[in-house]
């Protein structure tokens, strides 16, 4: 006991002394340039923890307790500058800009660091990046952005789902979407609408304009420390916050938006609509009798002329009833039915105001938010309005907490997805013979298909969501080397969906119709830990952090639905006289998690980072329902070495490597139990097979290598990355097919291999960097190659049947017959057989790989100049090396097979007569072959494609006009959106009918195109 006592006394007497020897040091961090004060500069203790920010005006203070320390002064954008205390009081810096890439503080899980000192792969999108574009979600906002990351949006619809991939599809499964992660809470990415229609995006609920940044976690090294959820990259979301010091501001964002499609098909007009039937009815005629066909009308036709008479008095009755009994060869008009699916123009608003500041006790940031944005196609719109408080205090120097609360409620009006006559750009496969209207001013009744006018007019589909995401959290110091940190976050979102068929609308079947969904989706996180980082020495940096995490995620529906109503008046089921449907269920899932990091630095040049994690799941069976994710990585700092210390042109020289396992677990809930599912046909009570179980059902592991290296070369003007990777998963979770005879369709089991190996290349250059005039360049470029190593034979298609996981090749390849051309002789289409001969038989046609629906490469240009108060930006991305499928062909582009559907203008193209060299085949309709309906190579596109995404020119008014104005600053700008496309497609090629899938990808089925934007704007700081 006395030498219990004795160790405390000591360790007082240590601490007394300590605290004795502090003194305060003073300052003021200066921009280099002009002379003005740089708020926000970092100005810590090297080795330590110890530090903070400079105010509004560039000065600081700091308690130091070693006068033999040196204080180390950062900035985003400019050059680190360490001084050595000595026995100064007043250390007055002025920092020079530089390489931001190196001195910009970099969030990873659990933590922060150095961008220099990162052994992990991490690329980094500031809140400028993002800021005031006319999107709904910010997965929109970073495409192209970063190398490594493929963003693709399926269509110009709104608050439709965004299908992300970070270095490739690692599952055929499971979902590959990334983990997002918002102030450190891990939030719902996933679509829980109406399964019926297309999958929405949960993100969209979240303001662009309120994120500070957002970091891509790319290789194992970073995101192993999220085990289980980390093998699709982690994108780590940390929105805006006050800071130490600052002075109240206040920022204003308005800005209103005007946009049309980027592209149309083009579609035939009435009259060459006429010319071409007509022609097929010859073609049919000719064949008809040169054949002595008998099954068009029970016996052959006597002459050629007979059979061209009842061919073309077929076509032309049935061209007479789609012109409302007009002549059709004088109708004085031609229908456009692609112009009526699309507003003209779209219109869009986006209003933001925020206020920000901070004391040495109190920092906040508060922010109210509106977003009204039409898509370019009739009656999709989303809106979305809300809140945020960001707030954090200081009780004392050991301890201060704190929230971050968003609140929002976001509407989408939605449109059926794109294999329903009821959804608008279903409307250009009626005739333009067909006037939108009849001779009494309503909807024309008597089109070629239902008519989708009428589906606009009377039928409703509005989702509505108020969703509280946020969490609360406590730092508490409990030494100056170990501190701990406490979050306990929420997710809560309830959605109310609410779809009406009107009576006269085609789906509607003579009854009307509706049906409400309820869905809740209440997710629970809490993160605990610690982080230690004690002295070595200078020549030493060591910090570990260890904890613990838990999530929990409850999810629950209620849907009605019924029918007969007796008029569109009320549009609720209160006025359905029958209800024919209810449905209720509830699901919970669990994760329970223990994490550790430790990473070292020796003389801030050779770098080492391990990191461990322990994932528990509910989702997973009795015998593997733990899983252990490591990973290690290294780096050396090149550059720091003697023999490179001093070079004026390699300023900055990083080699670092990594190798870990991450794991995915997200296949939904329940799949390792059997399962029967309830039923009540007919009206009897029971269960029906379901799902055949699997207790031994686990974790799918990517294992990941990367090798990387950073540089910065003369003065840092020119600097970059390029990163290697190797990724290899390993017990896919396979929704693996049964023979019928079990009883089930699948079981979910761990079989097969994939593999995904890259390149990714990012280069920033500083061009001119004047008074002036400033030119800044920023190039990324990513490689990517997939390939599906083993599966085991299994034969897993999309849910259209035109692409398949098959082995040996890249997950999603197009699989059908094989399109080989014309028949310059008879016009006949041409495919290969299974000896790779042409053949003009149809039924002897061999499916195979044709193409591949994700790109081979993938980036993104930004130029960005400044003078004079004027700034431009223009940003490119591209894509190449994928394929688009146009599914809609076999309708749309099928020499009028299929009936009187109108088509594409490529059909003015086709074979005429013998010699005629083209790839479309003659006109007919009794004897197409039967690729003519039938998926095949010939709708097959070259989906590569470069967009100017966005062009912006604005202007900040000088200091002398917002002087007199009482302002901070004011910038006015114009911007433009997909003003340029270079594509081979006919249509727009940045489109997925079918959103989200592993395997499906690059279709096209009447989809949307996106939007070419102009935008006006401007941002007032007071």
């Amino acid at each position: 006991m006395l030498r219990f006592y004795s160790m405390v006394g000591m360790l007082l007497f240590l601490c007394t002394l300590t605290f004795a020897q502090s003194r305060q040091i003073a300052g003021r961090v200066t921009d280099q340039k002009d002379g003005t004060g740089l708020p926000g500069v970092t100005v810590k203790v090297k080795g330590t923890n110890t530090g903070t920010l400079t105010s509004g005006d560039g000065t600081y203070k700091l308690e130091v307790a070693d006068k033999g320390a040196a204080l180390v002064f950062s900035f985003v954008g400019y050059t680190d500058q360490e001084i050595v205390i000595g026995n100064q009081k007043t250390i007055n810096v002025s920092l020079s800009a530089g390489n931001k890439d190196l001195s910009e503080v970099v969030v990873v899980g659990y933590g922060t660091q150095n961008k220099k000192d990162l052994t992990g792969a991490v690329s980094k999108i500031a809140a400028k990046e993002i800021e005031n574009q006319p999107v709904a979600s910010l997965e929109s906002a970073i495409q192209g952005k970063t190398p490594g990351v493929v963003i693709e949006s399926g269509s110009g619809k709104v608050g439709q789902g965004i299908k992300v991939r970070i270095r490739g599809t690692s599952s055929i499964s499971a979902n590959s979407q990334p983990l997002y992660v918002v102030d450190g809470m891990p939030v719902n990415s996933t679509s829980k609408t109406d399964v019926n229609n297309d999958p929405t995006n949960p993100m969209a609920d979240i303001n662009p304009n309120d994120i500070e940044s957002i970091e891509v976690l790319k290789d194992a090294a970073a995101t192993a420390i999220y085990g289980a959820r980390g093998s699709n990259g982690v994108i780590l979301i940390t929105t805006k916050k006050g800071k130490t010091g600052e002075r109240t501001k206040v920022e204003l964002n308005a800005n209103t938006t005007w946009g049309r499609p980027t592209t149309k098909r083009g579609f035939l007009n009435a009259k060459d609509y006429v010319m071409l039937l007509e022609e097929r009815a010859a073609n049919d005629a000719k064949t008809a009798f040169d054949t002595q066909d008998p099954n068009i009308t029970g016996t052959p036709f006597p002459t050629e002329a007979a059979a061209l008479a009842f061919m073309k008095g077929r076509v032309e009755r049935r061209m007479r009833a789609l012109a409302l009994g007009k002549d059709f060869n004088n109708l004085g008009y031609s229908t456009d039915w692609e112009n009526a699916q699309f507003r003209n123009p779209a219109h869009s608003q986006q209003l933001d105001l925020s206020a920000s500041g901070g004391t040495e006790k109190t920092k906040f940031y508060v922010s109210g938010f509106y977003t009204g944005q039409e898509a370019v196609v009739i009656n999709n719109k989303f809106v979305r309005y809300g809140g945020r408080l960001n707030l954090e205090h200081a009780v004392s120097d050991q301890v201060s907490f704190g929230m971050n609360l968003n609140v929002s409620r976001s509407q989408l009006d939605r449109v059926s997805n794109d294999n329903v006559f009821s959804t608008p750009s279903q409307l250009v496969a009626q005739s333009p013979l067909s006037p939108l209207r009849d001779s009494t001013g309503a909807i024309n009744n008597a089109t070629l298909y239902p008519n989708g006018l009428f589906d606009a007019q009377f039928n409703s589909n509005r989702q509505v969501t108020f969703r509280t995401l946020g969490n609360v959290f406590l730092n508490y110091k409990i030494l100056p080397t170990l501190s701990f940190r406490s979050e306990l976050g929420a997710d809560i979102s309830n959605l109310t969906e609410d779809q009406y068929i009107g009576i006269r609308s085609s789906d509607a079947l003579g009854k009307g119709g509706a049906s409400s969904n309820y869905i809740q989706n209440v997710s629970l996180n809490t993160n605990n830990y610690f982080t230690f980082t004690p002295k070595l020495g200078e020549d030493h940096n060591l910090s570990v952090t260890a904890g613990m995490s838990y999530l929990q995620n409850d999810f629950s529906t209620t849907e009605v639905n019924g029918e007969l109503f007796p008029s569109d008046i009320i549009k609720k089921l209160v006025a359905a006289a029958s209800i024919t449907y209810g449905n209720s269920t509830a699901q919970r899932y669990t994760f329970l998690s223990y994490f550790g990091r430790a990473t070292y630095a020796y003389k801030e040049k050779y770098l080492a980072s391990v990191s461990l994690r322990s994932d528990g799941s509910s989702r997973f069976g009795p015998n593997s329902r733990y899983g252990w994710f490591p990973a290690a990585s290294l780096g050396w700092v090149a550059s720091q070495e003697d023999f490179l210390k001093d070079n004026k042109t390699l300023n900055f020289l990083k080699l670092r490597v990594s190798y870990g396992t991450t794991g995915n677990a997200e296949i939904g809930e329940n799949r390792y139990l059997t399962l029967l599912q309830p039923t009540s046909y007919p009206q009897l009570p029971g269960y029906r097979p379901y799902q055949m179980g699997n207790p031994n059902l686990k974790w799918e592991k990517t294992k990941q290598f990367d090798v990387g290296v950073e540089f910065g070369l003369f003065d840092n003007r020119l600097s970059g990355e390029i990163d290697y990777y190797n990724k290899q998963t390993s017990d896919l979770l396979l929704q693996a097919n049964l023979p019928y005879t079990s009883g089930y369709d699948f079981q979910y089991l761990n079989i097969g291999n994939m593999e995904n190996k890259g390149v990714e290349i990012l280069l920033n250059s500083i061009n001119i960097n004047s008074r002036n005039f400033k030119w800044n360049t920023s190039l990324n470029v990513s490689y990517n190659k997939n390939r599906v190593k083993d599966i085991k034979g299994q034969i897993i298609e999309s849910s259209g049947g035109e692409q398949r996981a098959v082995e040996g090749q890249p997950i999603g390849v197009f699989y059908m017959a094989k399109f080989a051309g014309v028949d310059p002789q008879t016009g006949d289409a041409l495919y290969l057989d299974a000896a790779g001969k042409t053949t003009s038989d149809f039924s002897k046609a061999e499916r195979m790989v044709v193409g591949k629906s994700n790109p081979d490469w993938t980036g993104g240009l930004t130029n960005t100049f400044s003078a004079y108060g004027f700034d431009l930006s223009a940003f490119f991305s591209f894509v190449q090396g994928n394929s688009i499928y146009n599914r809609a062909g076999v309708y749309q582009d099928n020499g009028f097979a299929g009936g009187y559907d109108n088509q594409l203008t490529n059909v003015l193209k086709r074979w005429q007569k013998p010699g005629d060299i083209t790839n479309v085949p003659r006109l007919s309709y009794f004897y197409a072959d039967g690729g003519a309906s039938t998926a095949n190579s010939r709708w097959i596109f070259d989906g590569s494609y470069i967009r100017l995404k966005s062009l912006t020119l604005g202007y900040t008014l000088p200091k002398s006009a917002i002087n007199a104005l009482k302002i901070s600053s004011l910038r006015v700008y114009v911007a433009g959106y997909n003003l340029w496309t270079k594509t081979k497609y006919f249509g727009d090629p940045e489109i997925n009918s079918d959103v989200l899938g592993n395997i499906a990808g690059g279709i096209d089925y009447y989809t949307i195109p996106q939007a070419k934007q102009i935008t006006l704007g401007v941002n007032v700081k007071f």
